[in-house]
């Protein structure tokens, strides 16, 4: 068999899910990373503090956005309070929510 079409097979097999062979685990992941890695990450210092862990953020570039608290600095209860540093984490499809994911001095 030649290579295109055991390429083309195993992309086949990822995009309808036929089978759960090795190239679909394989693909499907590095799938997920590239999903994964289109986040923007931005510095900024905490304005306000908001009911059910929101915050107001002013970011280093002057846009103002309103963040939540990640699920890791819940668990470890980290506490956020008004004018720490930190990094927000942002989808590049909506600037003005993000997610708080590192709590700085």
């Amino acid at each position: 068999m030649p290579l295109a079409s055991k390429l083309t097979k195993s992309v086949l097999v990822m995009v309808w899910g036929l089978t759960k062979t090795k190239n679909f685990v394989i693909l499907n992941h590095c799938l997920m990373q590239d999903s994964r890695s289109n986040k923007v990450r931005k510095q900024g210092r905490v304005l306000e503090s908001l009911p059910s862990l929101k915050f107001r953020v002013l970011l280093d570039d002057g846009q103002e956005i309103i963040a939540y608290l990640a699920g890791k600095l819940r668990i470890f209860r980290i506490k956020v309070l008004q004018g720490d540093r930190v990094t927000v984490e942002m989808s590049p499809y909506d600037k003005e929510r993000g997610r708080i994911v590192y709590r700085g001095k």
